[in-house]
């Protein structure tokens, strides 16, 4: 680790299950030194080598860190250093030895390295002397890039990723030979026969550092409390007043119990300090008016519900404690929870300032190589060119670790046996899962009572005012360290949007516990897929799985939240549940003990809660034996740890008088959905927010559509569907127009528009969209326009001279057709547009000049402008928008497509089932769950509706080109129908794209982007 601490962990957990001793420490390289390896020979001196990283990396930019010498030598009491030799002759060298030979005495060692340069024998000799005389005893080494020689090519292409150069033009800069390899005991003494001591002292330096990352102790931060309570009596007062305004009609006895079990359990692990520091922070941000909602494994907590963490009702909810916290499992709980997105930056901030920097830190994540990352990268490395990179780039899908074959190389014209070509896909599977970069993790939160900078080093995240500790969560699980996940969440920010809207046009004041509850016409829509923009369930699986389970009680949708997930999914209980909630199959319960563990589920195991209640009422688990078994569960295809359990639990299950085929395939379902399965708490805390953005939807289209434009990017899909959404609701939309929009999408009554033929509800809102929309156009621009519109503006030029706004705005505002108000379309206003000053804004001039200044100008004279057809304004919107209120691109070419049998997708609900059919569309999305074994989902758009599609994993190796590249797709196979939910099975594919060409004026840009989720 070159000045960093970011892989210890990892090293300090492989070196323990090696049964190894692991030596701490980093490679540090002072700006004006030598580089050095240190070692801290003690926990003092583990702290202050983080003191000095942190140091160097907080006033360096991201991924940086800068020290001097003398930085070095003020932290160096405990270390000890292994000066590295210069790569080429260095006159100070032997000046700066000495130095540290004296401010480290008995501590500092020379390294000598045989790395076969052809002058090996010379110069150990002179290293050996130089050490003599700067009392820095020679000690060997061997500076290891690489464990085996077989890597050499890898470590070359890697080389030129981080030197930002080609494999052609790296030169010195890579490794003369594969010598930096790990060699074995035997091979190092051979080759420092001559310097025995040399090999020696390295056992003496492991003798002399002591430090294990084991006698890391974490604190809690110190929580406030009133005067004379400690934490755990501050913990009960508050939860105290929380359960008596949660239950005004007074506490049930059951959720009684509950309380005085966990505030038991808290106390005796300590835990109470945390939970006040987690109640803080919801505390401060519902002071702000911030969203937030608390999930995840603590939603199995009443103390979080009481504390307003959470919003799950141990009332409705079976909770299991300890699949939160346990005593037994001996490390801290994890509470998430959820804030606003657009502003967990205040909350974020509200931490640093109350705990400093010193005392807190965001959470790293470890970015690796994905086929796509690594195939741009590694391709540049070897020298490929940028049109061979997109064009391969176009092949790969997503996260897939899937290779290229021959027959795709050879489609784009690519020849397989080329060497090159040949040795960088090699290289791209081998460098896969690799670490690439060290980024910060999504929310999660360390904070400590002492200086958390001596536990780990504190950098600069490239974000303004981001400082993140170089490890990730699996470290801080792997050293007990309690962190605090401070998430954001778009549809928290969605819905706050959308009740302030609705308290603006219609009065009614809503929040997240407000909300009507179990309302039949919420789930009807729901009931119909009806759900695009709705939390959780706007995805194709959660879509298609609506119509079947139907959904009429708020756990209906706890389960539907939970059973689209690849648990249960690779568990197959999925269909099992179905079939019982249909009637098609026998409910049945082995034993009274698990028909109340699964009498909620209908007998199938659907949580993770679940999973842990059979293992304890049905082979006697204690609470945390069945929490080791979920935890062995989610990590059995790696560790190989879940055979025991296995044992215990078939074994414990036939001894209490369960059948042994029974007991085994129980094991193997809940095996199957382990690693995947979802805590029915973080299920609850979900459904919610999926039932009030789904009664938004319902009740206030045009609030629920306006919401979710002002709080993008979030969600599933782009604004043109949610805006197609909107208008099937029966919202009107109005375009974006300079004298009409604000930055953010508004609502107006729909009397602000001249009267109509036919009759308009006075009380309905139409959707004026925002400023936000175009593209090109910044926030900053947009409110200056808005803020110097006083009565509307006359002309471009008017626009121009008042809001100051450059030509490159304008034209953005040209483009997105936005001056329709002034009497002009897209074409006259770019033309007006380009009449004014190139590249110049213009602040409104002083009354005295403004006439002279208008004449200076002077005065367009008129052009007749050919008219755009209507197929070019819609392509013009979809580049300068990315949607159009116009038309759809795809009726322009109905004709065409009607001529060749392709129908609408508004005609698939009459087409008969299992009857081939042809269709059209732009995509929209393509999907391809981990679950569904190589099978691809995609979404196409035509004029009428959406056409869902199931591409087999045989038709997409034939037609891997044309599923990935098209934007405009053919699709023909028969058609699938099972109740409302209907798909096209994928038989062939066509790539329609060309035929978009034909909508726009030559050279237009490409258009229709469409999303491609894993």
């Amino acid at each position: 680790d070159r000045n960093t601490l970011a892989g210890v962990v990892r090293a300090h957990v492989a070196a323990k299950q090696a049964d190894l001793k692991l030596l701490v420490g980093a490679r540090l390289i002072p700006e004006d030194g030598p580089e050095v390896l240190c070692y801290p020979s003690d926990r003092a001196a583990y702290g202050r080598l983080c003191r000095l990283l942190t140091l160097g990396k907080r006033r360096a930019g991201k991924g940086d860190c800068r020290f001097t010498l003398a930085e070095l030598e003020d932290h160096g009491q405990g270390q000890v250093l292994i000066v590295l030799p210069p790569a080429s002759p260095d006159p100070a060298f032997g000046e700066t030895l000495a130095r540290l030979g004296r401010r480290f005495a008995g501590a500092c060692y020379l390294a000598g390295q045989v790395l076969y340069r052809g002058d090996d024998a010379r110069a150990l000799e002179g290293l050996n002397e130089l050490a003599a005389a700067c009392a820095t005893p020679l000690v060997a080494t061997n500076d290891v890039r690489l464990h085996t020689p077989a890597r050499k090519a890898l470590l070359d292409a890697l080389t030129c990723v981080r030197e930002h150069c080609t494999i052609d033009t790296a030169g010195f800069r890579l490794e003369a030979n594969a010598e930096r390899h790990l060699k074995a005991p035997a091979e190092m003494a051979r080759l420092f026969r001559d310097y025995p001591e040399a090999i020696e002292r390295s056992i003496e330096i492991a003798g002399r550092c002591r430090f294990s990352l084991d006698e890391l102790r974490y604190e809690y931060p110190e929580a406030l409390t009133a005067p004379g309570r400690t934490p755990q009596e501050e913990l009960a007062a508050l939860t105290r007043i929380g359960a008596a305004a949660r239950y005004p009609g007074g506490v049930p006895g059951k959720v009684q119990a509950t309380l005085d079990h966990e505030l038991a359990l808290i106390g005796q692990l300590g835990y109470a300090p945390y939970f006040l520091t987690v109640h803080d922070l919801v505390r401060f941000a519902r002071g702000r008016g911030i969203l937030c909602q608390g999930r995840g494994s603590a939603a199995n907590s009443a103390v979080c519900y009481c504390l307003g963490i959470t919003a799950v009702d141990p009332a409705r909810v079976d909770l299991l404690f300890e699949r939160f916290v346990s005593a037994e499992r001996d490390e801290p709980p994890d509470i998430d929870v959820d804030f606003e997105h657009e502003r967990r930056e205040e909350v974020i901030q509200y931490i640093y300032a109350k705990y400093g920097r010193e005392r807190a830190g965001l959470t790293a994540t470890v970015v690796c190589y994905r086929s796509r990352g690594a195939l741009r990268d590694i391709g540049k490395a070897m020298g490929l060119t940028g049109d061979t990179l997109s064009a391969l780039s176009g092949l790969v899908w997503g996260w897939s670790r899937d290779g290229i074959g021959d027959a795709e190389l050879e489609e784009l014209g690519l020849d397989p046996k080329e060497r090159r070509l040949r040795q960088t896909l090699e290289l791209v599977r081998a460098v896969h899962g690799f670490p690439r970069h060290l980024s910060q993790h999504v929310g999660g939160f360390v904070m400590t009572r002492g200086r958390l900078d001596e536990v780990v080093p504190i950098g600069n995240a490239a974000m303004a005012e981001r400082t993140v500790i170089e490890w990730d969560k699996d470290d801080l699980d792997a050293l007990g360290i309690l962190k605090v996940d401070v998430l954001g969440l778009g549809m928290l920010t969605c819905l706050r949007k959308g009740f302030e809207l609705l308290a603006r046009h219609t009065g009614l004041r809503h929040d997240l516990a407000s909300i009507p509850a179990e309302d039949p016409q919420v789930y009807d829509m729901l009931c119909k897929a009806d759900s695009i923009g709705v939390f959780q369930v706007e995805s194709r699986a959660q879509m298609s799985m609506l119509p079947r389970l139907k959904p009429r009680t708020f756990y209906d949708l706890v389960i539907e939240v939970a059973i689209v997930r690849p648990g249960p999914i690779q568990g197959d209980m999925v269909h099992p549940y179905l079939r019982r909630r249909n009637g098609e199959e026998k409910v049945d319960y082995p034993s009274e003990a698990l028909e109340a563990v699964l009498g909620k589920t209908l007998g199938v195991p659907l949580f993770q809660e679940q999973a842990m209640k059979i293992a304890i009422v049905a082979a006697g688990f204690t609470p945390s034996e069945a929490d080791q078994l979920r935890r062995a569960m989610a990590t059995f295809r790696h560790s190989g740890t879940i055979h025991g359990f296995r044992d215990k639990m078939i074994e414990g299950m036939i001894a209490r008088g369960y059948d042994r085929d029974f007991a085994t395939r129980c094991f193997r379902q809940i095996e199957g959905f382990g690693s995947y399965g979802f805590p029915e708490s973080h299920a609850a805390s979900f459904a919610l927010l999926v039932y009030v953005s789904a009664w938004l939807k319902c009740h206030h289209p045009a609030v629920f559509a306006a919401a979710l434009l002002n709080s993008q990017p979030m969600g599933f899909y782009a604004p043109a569907q949610i805006i197609r959404d909107a208008r099937a609701h029966g919202v009107e939309l109005r375009a974006v127009d300079v004298n009409e929009s604000d930055w953010d999408c508004t609502l107006e009554s729909v009397r602000a528009e001249p009267a109509r033929a036919e009759p308009r509800d006075p009380d309905a809102l139409a959707l004026r969209l925002g400023l936000r929309q175009v593209k090109g156009l910044g926030a900053a621009e947009a409110r200056a326009l808005v803020a110097a519109r006083g009565k509307g503006y006359a002309d471009p030029r008017a626009l121009w001279r008042r809001a100051g706004l450059g030509t490159k705005a304008l034209e953005a505002l040209a483009r997105a057709d936005a001056f329709r108000s002034l009497g002009l379309d897209r074409r006259a206003a770019l033309w007006a547009v380009k009449g004014l000053p190139a590249g110049t804004k213009s602040a409104a001039p002083l009354p005295l000049f403004a006439a002279a200044r208008a004449e200076e100008l002077g005065a367009e004279p008129a052009v007749q402008l050919p008219e755009l057809r209507l197929s070019e304004h819609v392509v013009d919107d979809y580049a300068s928008l990315r949607f159009s209120l116009k038309a759809h691109p795809v009726s322009f070419l109905r004709a065409g497509l009607a001529a060749e049998g392709r129908v609408e997708a508004a005609r698939l609900a009459e087409w008969p089932k299992d009857k081939p059919v042809k269709v059209a569309g732009l995509v929209l999305v393509r999907q391809r769950p981990g679950t569904a074994k190589g099978v691809i989902f995609a979404t196409l758009e035509d004029e009428t509706g959406v056409v869902n599609v199931i591409v087999w994993p045989d038709v997409f190796a034939r037609q891997r080109k044309v599923l990935l590249g098209a934007r405009l797709l053919g699709v023909e196979g028969p058609l699938q129908r099972e109740g409302l939910v209907i798909h096209v099975i994928a038989k062939r594919l066509v790539d329609l794209s060309p035929r978009l060409a034909q909508l726009s004026a030559p050279g237009a840009p490409a258009i229709y982007p469409s999303r491609n989720f894993r």
